[in-house]
């Protein structure tokens, strides 16, 4: 009969566990594949590089970032008629499993369509406003743009659809993590919107 002492078992078990949980992680991302193929790349193409500004471009968010996301369109708290029948039908795991695909993917450097915009950006994005009490943006989300996994990634994002947002928060209409960036985007002026917009498109 063949005796295992403690330290192996342990280690079998460890072993065991590990390739589960490398069996599970693999499964959730070929499910996350398959939404993404039935619904999502209609919008935000397979590898999250949308063609179009309206939609946002996905390939490098954060994973915890866009499950947060998802679970608020499902609920209403973030208002979109469009998003929020994408999203009731998917499970917690499911919406992590999206985040963590598109996560993966590999975001694309985008030159800006105006340099000198985009330099006025560049100030604002890095020292924000002190005469009209606009905080840096990299104060939240980064020198880079990379954000946090509880704050969007930014960088290489659609210019059209950075300014809508920051719009949005200034007028409410974006119904959710509206406390913190309504201060501020209530404080830019429309070149500033454009120009930091404009910034962060070019952001790698």
């Amino acid at each position: 009969m063949l005796k295992l002492s403690g330290g192996m078992v342990l280690a079998g078990v460890l072993l065991l566990s590990g390739g589960a949980a490398w069996a599970e992680g693999k499964a959730d991302l070929a499910r996350a594949e398959e939404i993404v193929a039935g619904r999502c790349f209609l919008c935000h193409g397979m590898e999250g590089e949308s063609s179009s500004p309206l939609f946002p471009r996905l390939a490098g968010q954060h994973a915890k970032y866009m499950a947060k996301q998802l679970e608020d369109f499902k609920s209403g708290k973030r208002r979109s008629d469009t998003m929020k029948s994408q999203a009731e039908d998917l499970t917690s795991d499911e919406m992590l499993a999206l985040g963590r695909y598109f996560e993966s993917r590999r975001p694309q450097p985008h030159e800006p369509g105006d340099p000198e915009l985009a330099g006025v950006g560049r100030y604002i994005f890095q020292k924000g406003n002190s005469f009209s009490g606009v905080a840096s943006c990299v104060s939240c989300h980064g020198p880079k743009g990379y954000g946090t996994p509880l704050l969007p990634r930014l960088a290489g994002q659609h210019p059209e659809y950075i300014a809508a947002q920051l719009q949005q928060f200034n007028k409410r209409e974006r119904t959710n993590d509206n406390a913190v960036m309504h201060a501020i985007a209530s404080r830019l002026t429309e070149l500033e919107i454009k120009a930091v917009a404009e910034y962060i498109g070019s952001l790698e």
